[in-house]
């Protein structure tokens, strides 16, 4: 990349070899300090030539995609005094995806409003935002507040993702009065809108109204239900611990020529089969899916893992289904060491957890907060207190923080171990992650010492009150 940069400088380099070399560049970092500095500039940051729209277009796609942020914003900044044509709002919205993807919510906003772009925003960029925020587990209020503010005239794909947002909340009234709101606007529901009504009621165990949803999207507005549909109803049935009749789904989706059966419905048959206790039809399922042409995914694999470590007790053949991925050529993800350690932790074998964690780097797999979360409520389960103390370090060192409850638990054992020395050392490394709630440090305090007023704990007492 270097040596064609300096072979064109002996040429007039113009915006158009610009953003061919920022094109071929695969670094994003090497990218923009070829846009800080193109060939041909006589001081850093000035260039012998215009930048054209797509140069800018070019190195935001590429800072936002690598997460380079503050590069990203420097070059918006720039960009806010171009004086050429105004950026398209599909580059907007790369970069609020961007953010979302970050899990960085304000940040998304004030992508949003940013004054490089030119106003008005449409639906789409709004869309893009919403979709963001659900991503990044804002509240449904958030959302509307977002959609208010911005004025603009929703349409179903933003119906769509607030009705999520309603059913991710747990709120199905929420859900059911944003589906009314939608038809009194005149805004005809799609297949996934209904396919978000039918998962929320299946999660929620309405399963009758989400099967006359499923009538509805038939009679009233002709649509065919697809995949996702089929999957939440199974789900819904087999959660209710009707195996035989999420069966019988399955065997309308065969009849239904444009629809087509996946690994998730396997999946969730397969899940549903360990709950009853008919492990012994796993085998014809995986044959069934084997005779049909579907590879057996990580989706398949952690159904399996669960079954395996929650229904049958059995940590070996859990184990073995991992082996069996990466033979088959499926790389295990997280969520499929995930649920082997968990497992192993309602069992009480949290010293094979805590091998599995250690080992998941070398596995090529690296551990993330919900694998040491689970670890560490285990021991605290176990009442391993010292063990999970040890891992608590780990994790404070990695940013990482124990959930509330968890925290809370492991404060209570130390306390009715009454080790005051270990409980000062505690409190100071929950305070650092902000994992829990200064009523709940003064309560362990005053449990384990005479003198709750020690001056060292009074001052890291103080520090958690004005935090």
């Amino acid at each position: 990349m270097t040596s064609n940069c300096h072979a064109m400088a002996g040429k007039k380099f113009s915006s158009y070899h610009l953003a061919a070399a920022l094109r071929r560049e695969p670094d994003p970092a090497a990218a923009f300090q070829l846009f800080l500095n193109p060939p041909g500039s006589a001081t850093p940051s000035s260039a012998p030539f215009r930048y054209s729209l797509l140069c800018y277009d070019l190195i935001i796609s590429k800072l936002a995609a690598a997460r380079l942020f503050p590069a990203m914003e420097s070059v918006l900044s720039r960009l806010r005094s171009y004086l050429g044509p105004r950026p398209r709002e599909q580059l907007l919205c790369r970069v609020i995806s961007a953010y979302g993807r970050a899990r960085l919510p304000a940040a998304a906003r004030r992508a949003f409003a940013h004054p490089a772009f030119p106003e008005p925003r449409t639906v789409r960029s709004l869309n893009t935002l919403l979709h963001a925020l659900l991503g990044c587990r804002a509240p449904l209020r958030d959302l509307l507040a977002v959609c208010r503010d911005a004025g603009i005239p929703p349409d179903a794909c933003t119906y769509n993702i607030l009705i999520r947002a309603a059913a991710a909340s747990g709120s199905i009234e929420h859900a059911r009065h944003l589906f009314d709101e939608m038809l009194c606007r005149g805004i005809a529901p799609t297949v996934v809108t209904f396919g978000t009504v039918v998962a929320a009621l299946c999660n929620a165990g309405q399963l009758e109204d989400a099967f006359e949803v499923k009538q509805m999207m038939v009679s009233q507005y002709d649509l065919l239900p697809n995949a996702y549909v089929y999957a939440s109803l199974m789900k819904g049935l087999c959660e209710k611990g009707d195996v035989d009749a999420a069966v019988r789904l399955k065997e309308e989706m065969e009849g239904k020529a444009e629809l087509v059966l996946d690994s998730a419905v396997y999946a969730t048959l397969i899940r549903a089969w360990f709950r009853v206790g008919r492990k012994g039809e796993v085998v014809g399922l995986l044959e069934e899916m084997k005779g049909r042409g579907i590879v057996a995914n990580c989706v398949v694999y952690n159904a399996m893992i669960a079954g395996f470590c929650e229904d049958v007790r059995d940590p070996s053949a859990a184990f073995a289904v991992l082996d069996n991925m990466n033979k088959n050529g499926c790389k295990a993800d997280v969520l499929s060491y995930n649920t082997l350690v968990a497992g192993l932790c309602k069992l009480g074998r949290w010293r094979d957890a805590s091998e599995l964690v250690e080992d998941m780097p070398r596995r090529g797999c690296p551990p993330d907060v919900v694998s040491y979360r689970m670890l560490f409520d285990g021991m605290c389960a176990a009442g391993e207190f010292l063990e999970a103390d040890k891992v608590l370090g780990e994790m404070v060192f990695k940013g990482f923080s124990p959930s509330k409850d968890g925290a809370r638990k492991f404060v209570q054992g130390i306390e009715r171990e009454g080790d005051a020395a270990l409980l000062e050392s505690v409190l100071c490394r929950l305070a650092r992650v902000n994992a829990l709630e200064s009523s709940g440090w003064e309560k362990a305090v005053s449990g384990v010492l005479d003198d709750p007023t020690e001056p060292s704990l009074e001052k890291h007492l103080d520090s958690i009150r004005i935090a």
